[in-house]
């Protein structure tokens, strides 16, 4: 699913116009990477959370090459599923 088909779904089931949807997804993808950039974790509850997480730099390998490269310390997020999402997944 894209952005667009997202934004027409939730315009669908919501009522909205599909500017108002957009402006809704924005905005919560706003404050989403908003809460990741300063550290804390965040939980749709029965959908799942977002979590940050810190990459220390180190060495990496380029696998086509072989050649070990320097890797920069980064942040990254990654989502742990919710109960009822994975109960939705798995009937």
């Amino acid at each position: 699913m894209t952005k667009a088909e997202l934004v027409a779904a939730m315009a669908d089931k919501t009522g909205l116009n599909k500017a108002q949807a957009k402006d809704a997804l924005d905005a919560f993808i706003s404050s989403v990477s908003t809460s990741l950039k300063a550290g804390k974790e965040v939980r749709v509850v029965g959908f799942g959370s977002f979590v940050p997480i810190k990459r220390p730099a180190g060495m990496a390998r380029n696998p086509r090459t072989g050649e070990t490269v320097k890797r920069k310390a980064s942040q990254t997020c990654r989502f742990r599923v919710g109960d009822a999402l994975k109960s939705a997944l798995n009937p």
